[in-house]
């Protein structure tokens, strides 16, 4: 690697900066344009730099251009030079933005049940995946067909055909085969295209109830506008975007299920406008003058800014709306029956907006054969061309040259396409097959030979490396720590904790612990271990977004029951709903200590102290989760003493400047990271009622702004965020899937080099990679220090390149820095590192890491994830695996392959992917070597016969030779492998092989080449020589040895015999012996049946097979494959 990052130092004032720029002036005079390269004298700066090289000064790296611009070219050699291309590819997109002009999205206001009110006309509520309409399919697929070299050079070949001139025996002899291909085709994208549809019709066609002056009306999906009031039941599709007015549940508010938009099981919970939810009747929403402003549509799925007001009132009411306002389309309501207002339709819904295209996926395999035909073609050129000077440009020879063009045709073979495509078929139909690996869908059929050319994977970590199943492992309270096996003493502080607490109350109706009374002087007094657990585990038992809900016995689907005053706590019927699977670890570890979630709405929750009496909680506000503020937060009043206390629990990273000062909670972080455990640190703080007064009015305030919403709104809770007390440091485990660490072991001893991408936070995710083993035990970590400007990521990119063999950890925020300004170093640096991990990364972030790869390494990249987060990132590789996880189907839907555990992908690389690439590639060379065997013939043929453009062979005889008198042995070549499946797991190296893409090359190719013209001249030859006195001998004796030569190639070129091939050599010579009766018209059947016949094409067959043979017996025993020895 070069020694040094090219790299400019930032002046250290305006002086010199203008020194540096007249310098660089005066060096380039010439160029109005040319910037400095960045390879000119500053190279021979130092190569680490001092810090006081640079300032943190951003203006100055403005100043500094981020892009060599060259110097212009302009004129004749500018156009010469790729000028034309850009101007053409400039009027292009010119065109096509003409043509498809956006609508530019606005924010909108929606007044409740009159969508005539509306300003702008919105698009229609239909949902279409369908990708032609009668008009454009049949061009559209024909496109797809004939943008590919082969398929277009067999259309022109046939139409030449229709020309009396160019013709050249029958018609079905081009068009047959061609025919049979586009029919193939053109049924398998009609099918897909009527089942599209039909979905789309099943959707747009759900009917739904519509609320309107006279009553419910029901109303397709298709034709619900923007401020219809919709009425969408339990288990219902919601079909638009809506703001959630009412509900049939008592709380205000009701559960919906996103795992169609997000890929998150868990349930959401949605809370109703306060101001509709709280009219007497249905009908009232009509009664009243009000309506919505809706920020415009946008992709983020996470957010929503908006604002509810009504007119009719006095004062006016007004009221902020935000996500947990709405209900997106696409999603389910879980419980309850809800009413909203429509406020975004059709192609402005988040789902629509959230959804791309997928590209469609094209094999290296097929780019390789695409390059290998336009090889031949130019060997076909050159082959006529040569025919017609040794004729000597006679007559009408451009006639005649265009004629030697179609007869030489079949150097292309058009069975090629039909043949892959075949085994592409078959390879899916063997992964979904395999008994090792249950439940494997393959979903692109078109590119199994990937799996077998991969270099880089990049993994996804919760759900894919990790079950995603959460343990309350360990609870940290600073002199003190629990695990597991200790848990029970916590039971017994908490049991007699409350016990006393309610002793004491029984005559006084305080519910406060005895140690919280001297509240003011708490720092003088250490609070007994009894009383600081007591705390910690109220804190984690409330400090929460779940709620538990209670299944009815009968079984009915998840029916959430409220009633309000026999309400069933009893344990075996409860499960809990959060929107993360940490927060219902520790809710149910709570509960396993004895104190127990047992209800919650909106404004209050219940607990259950281990002696069944139950304490309530008013909740006054929440602060939910965001990954920008790694923490949420939760302000109570306690029932029974009216105390208000501030709880919150969040990332260390966040929490530490927020709690008191203390000495344990860094070391302690670090300590349960190693042993792999995802840590919350969780805090408190008591407020006077003074206090919260003033917090909610600034908070309201803050809420109701239309501009910087966010930042206020973070602004006011920050001020509350201070000197809070430290509780606790709980640590949580999430599983590693089963075989994780041998399947990565065996990706590593393959040659794949394996990335892992995940939203998680830094220290989770290095202990993870350590404890798969993806960085293995022996290896150092750099752990890439938080850069923010150009001159940090200069400085550490230094650090980093001074290791050696070292795996790299970095964040995204990181990540976003060096790619700004040193993107190929950087990708340099990461791919020489046996292991990369990266943290915080966002799904746009994952998706921009595998098309860097792609771009800078040229390999092939696979991407395997489980979550709707990882959708972008499956489509933007090479090959996209899902696995059907724990986050909902999403991925696996949008992946190439779906897996059912991460384990299963060894096998799916190491044995099919294996398999497909070298079958595929010895099937295509095989059909390459089949049409350049009988083209040589035709070109001997012509030689002789005074080059004469003539065909050898007529009619059936060339359309029989492709088809069933060697289709099924060729076809067999599916069926072989090199290695028993066993053996490619035992030996993953046997993998790296393929990397290199050897048995497919242009090496390979043209040993083919070299044999089909030895066997091509000596079998046309052979015959000539040996036919006596009938023209038709010639071609009865050389098309029989012809048959016999590919069959005897086909036994030649397997390496493991399967009871199928012997049937289809044997079926196949079966097809051609009793064909030969019918085939009259091109043979004489008298000189068939004689002796003389059979020594005859033996004697041809023999010299023509034996030699390969004696060279393949060699090379096998003088330099055998890598594989051979593994087998022996």
């Amino acid at each position: 690697m070069a020694d040094q990052i090219p790299l400019r130092p930032v002046p250290r004032s305006a002086q010199r900066r203008a020194a540096y720029y007249s310098s660089a002036a005066a060096a380039q005079r010439h160029s109005r344009y040319q910037v400095e390269d960045e390879s000119s004298h500053l190279d021979e700066m130092p190569l680490m730099m001092s810090e006081e090289g640079f300032e943190n000064d951003e203006s100055d790296y403005h100043t500094l251009p981020r892009a060599r611009i060259s110097q212009r070219r302009r004129g004749l050699e500018w156009f010469i030079c790729g000028g034309w291309k850009f101007l053409c590819t400039s009027c292009s997109d010119w065109l096509i933005n003409i043509c498809r002009r956006k609508k530019e999205l606005k924010a909108r206001t929606v007044w409740l049940g009159c969508p005539e009110k509306c300003e702008e006309k919105y698009p229609k509520n239909a949902i279409k995946n369908q990708k032609y309409n009668v008009f454009t399919f049949i061009p559209g697929v024909l496109y797809e067909q004939f943008k590919f070299f082969l398929n277009l050079y067999f259309l022109v070949v046939s139409c030449s055909q229709f020309v009396p001139a160019l013709k050249i025996g029958y018609l079905y002899t081009y068009w047959a085969p061609l025919g049979f291909v586009l029919t193939v085709t053109v049924a398998r994208e009609a099918v897909d295209e009527f089942r599209r549809y039909k979905r789309d019709k099943e959707m747009n066609s759900q009917l739904y109830s519509k609320l309107t002056v006279r009553g419910k009306v029901q109303v397709k999906s298709s034709d619900i506008q923007v401020g219809d009031l919709i009425i969408v039941e339990k288990n219902q599709r919601i079909p638009s975007d809506m703001v959630f007015l009412r509900t049939s549940e008592k709380t205000g508010s009701c559960f919906i299920r996103t795992d169609q938009l997000d890929g998150e099981t868990d349930w959401k919970l949605k809370v109703a406008v306060s101001c509709t939810q709280r009219l007497p009747a249905l009908g009232d929403l009509f009664s009243i003058n009000a309506y919505v402003y809706a920020q415009k549509p946008q992709l983020d799925i996470h957010s929503f800014e908006g604002t509810f007001t009504r007119e009719d009132s006095d004062p006016a009411v007004h009221e902020s709306l935000s996500i947990e306002n709405t209900l997106w389309a696409s999603t389910v309501v879980a419980s309850g029956t809800v009413i909203g207002v429509v406020i975004y339709t059709g192609k402005e819904t988040r789902s629509v907006m959230n959804t791309s295209n997928p590209k469609n996926k094209v094999g290296l395999l097929d780019l390789e054969l695409n390059q290998l035909t336009k090889a031949l073609f130019l060997a076909l050129v050159a082959l006529s061309v040569v025919m017609v000077t040794l004729q000597g440009f006679v007559g009408p020879w451009y006639r005649n040259l265009f004629r030697f063009l179609l007869l030489f045709s079949y150097i292309i073979p058009i069975s090629l396409r039909v043949n892959l495509d075949m085994g592409k078929a078959a390879y899916g139909w063997m992964i979904m097959k395999d008994d090792n690996i249950p439940g494997t869908v393959v979903r692109t059929s078109t590119i199994p030979e990937e799996l077998g050319r991969l270099v880089y994977l990049l993994t996804d970590k919760t759900g894919t490396l990790t079950q995603n199943e959460m343990i309350f492992k360990r609870l940290h309270l600073g002199t003190v720590s629990y695990g597991t096996d200790t848990m029970d003493e916590i039971q017994t502080h908490i049991i007699n904790s409350y016990s006393q607490v309610h002793s004491q109350n029984s005559g006084n109706s305080t519910s406060s612990t005895p140690s919280r009374k001297p509240q003011p002087s708490a720092p003088k007094v250490r609070k007994s271990v009894s009383s600081r657990i007591h705390e910690a585990v109220k804190a984690i038992a409330l400090c929460h977004n779940v709620t538990p809900v209670y299944e009815s016995r009968a079984g009915v689907s998840a029916e959430t029951e409220y009633a309000e005053v026999d309400q069933d706590f009893s344990d075996e019927n409860r499960t809990y709903q959060a929107s993360s699977p940490d927060e219902v670890a520790l809710v149910q570890w709570t509960e396993s200590v004895g104190l127990t979630l047992v209800s919650r709405d909106l404004t209050s929750m219940q607990l259950k102290t281990p002696g069944g009496h139950i304490l309530t909680y008013y909740i006054l506000q929440i602060f939910p989760f965001t990954s920008e503020s790694k923490r949420m937060g939760i302000i109570v009043r306690d029932e029974s003493s009216g105390e208000i206390t501030f709880y919150m629990k969040g990332a260390d990273v966040a929490m530490s400047t927020i709690v008191q000062y203390n000495d344990w909670l860094e070391e302690e972080c670090g300590n349960m990271a190693r042993e792999g455990l995802r840590t919350l640190v969780v805090a408190k703080k008591s407020l006077t009622e003074e206090q919260y007064q003033d917090f909610e009015s600034r908070y309201n305030q803050a809420k109701l702004s239309i501009h910087d919403r966010n930042l206020k709104v973070a602004a006011v809770v920050e001020s509350l965020e201070r000197e809070m007390e430290l509780l606790c440091l709980t640590g949580v485990e999430d599983q590693l899937q089963a075989d994780v660490r041998p399947t990565l072991e065996m990706l590593r001893n393959a040659g794949i080099k394996i990335w892992m991408l995940t939203g998680d936070k830094l220290e989770t995710a290095t202990c993870i990679a350590k404890s798969s083993h993806l960085v293995s035990r022996t290896q150092d970590i750099h752990i890439f220090r938080p850069v923010t400007t150009r001159g940090e990521a200069h400085l550490e990119l230094n650090a980093f390149r001074r290791k050696h063999d070292c795996a790299l950890v970095i964040s995204g925020d990181s990540l976003e820095v060096c790619l700004k300004y040193y993107e190929h170093e950087f990708v340099e640096l990461a791919c020489q590192c046996p292991a990369v991990v990266c943290c915080r990364c966002s799904p746009t972030q994952k998706a921009h890491i595998v098309k860097l790869l792609q771009h800078h390494t040229g390999k092939r990249t696979c991407a395997i994830g489980d979550g709707g987060n990882d959708v972008s990132m499956i489509q933007a590789a090479d090959c996209g695996i899902g696995i059907e996880g724990k986050e909902g189907k999403q991925a696996s839907l949008a992946a190439d392959f779906s897996i059912t555990q991460f384990k299963h992908i060894g096998r799916l690389l190491m044995v099919h992917g294996r398999n497909s690439y070298k079958r595929s590639a010895a099937l295509g060379q095989f059909v390459m070597h089949r049409g350049l065997i009988i083209s040589t013939m035709q070109a001997v043929f012509s030689s002789v016969f005074y080059f004469a453009s003539v065909p050898l062979y007529q009619g059936f005889l060339m359309v029989g030779y492709a088809t069933i008198y060697t289709m099924f042995p060729v076809f067999s070549l599916v069926l072989d492998q090199d290695v028993k499946p066993e053996m490619a797991l035992l030996y993953p190296e046997l993998y790296k092989d393929l990397t290199k893409g050897r048995s497919l090359s242009f090496k390979t190719f043209l040993i083919w080449v070299l044999i089909s013209i030895y066997q091509g001249g000596i079998l046309m030859y052979g015959a000539l020589l040996l036919f006596e006195s009938e023209f038709v001998h010639v071609v009865a004796i050389s098309f029989t040895a012809l048959i016999l030569t590919e069959l005897l190639m086909v036994a030649l070129t397997i390496r493991t015999w399967h009871w199928l091939m012997v049937v289809a050599e044997f079926l196949s010579l079966g097809c051609y012996v009793a064909s030969l009766a019918f085939l009259n018209e091109y043979f004489d059947v008298a000189f068939i049946t004689t002796v003389t016949f059979l020594w005859k094409v033996s004697a041809i067959t023999v010299v023509s097979c034996l030699p390969l043979y004696i060279i393949k017996y060699l090379k096998r025993k003088f330099s055998p494959p890598s594989y051979s020895k593994l087998t022996s």
